[in-house]
């Protein structure tokens, strides 16, 4: 419960800190991020309350790293498990690139535990944004609750996708389309994922 409640408050200080320097009429995006932390304390009520759960073998992760992404070969893949406090996460990740243009692959297991919140606030919630340069969105991927955002002026953008309610899939793309991102996402077997648990 402790974790927890240490990641909640990073959360809010990361909010509050956002928050800086807007003006009086932007707050209400301020509430209703709030009301997001309230949703957040809530979760991590009911999940504090139920049994802990084994993180799988990291090396499993990273056998799910595809060898290449896009054409783009992998430079770098590696994977661990780390823990502390009786709190534990397993990561794989994985680099490609091609010249400017690169793409980053970051599979976590936090075993249904408050760290998915964490990591994914975007999971409690429903947005539809969009900018003069982009957009940033939830929806859902192959059954999965996801995260969308894009930079068109950069060619930045990342898609994430929460499975079975403990593992956190994440795209990053730098230099490159969103279609290229979401193809390098398909690549993925989150079928396999899942059964892992």
């Amino acid at each position: 419960m402790k974790i927890i409640k240490i990641l909640v408050s990073i959360l809010v200080l990361n909010l509050a800190l956002n928050s800086c320097g807007k003006k009086k009429e932007e707050q209400t995006d301020q509430e209703k991020t709030m009301e997001l932390v309230d949703k957040i304390k809530e979760e991590a009520e009911n999940i504090s309350n139920e049994e802990p759960k084994e993180v799988v073998d990291a090396k499993l992760l990273k056998e799910l790293l595809p060898e290449t992404a896009v054409g783009m070969p992998r430079k770098n893949a590696e994977s661990e498990k780390t823990g502390a406090m009786g709190f534990m996460i397993s990561r794989a990740e994985a680099d490609y690139n091609d010249g400017d243009n690169s793409i980053e692959i970051n599979i976590i297991d936090v075993a249904g535990t408050g760290a998915l919140m964490g990591m994914a606030a975007w999971s409690m919630m429903d947005m539809n944004k969009e900018t003069d340069n982009g957009y940033e969105k939830t929806m859902t991927y192959k059954g999965n609750k996801a995260y969308e955002k894009y930079d068109s002026k950069s060619n930045d953008g990342e898609i994430a996708v929460i499975v079975a309610k403990r593992f956190v899939v994440t795209v990053k793309g730098n230099n490159i389309g969103m279609d290229k991102i979401k193809d390098t996402l398909d690549d993925i077997d989150l079928g396999k994922l899942e059964n892992l648990k």
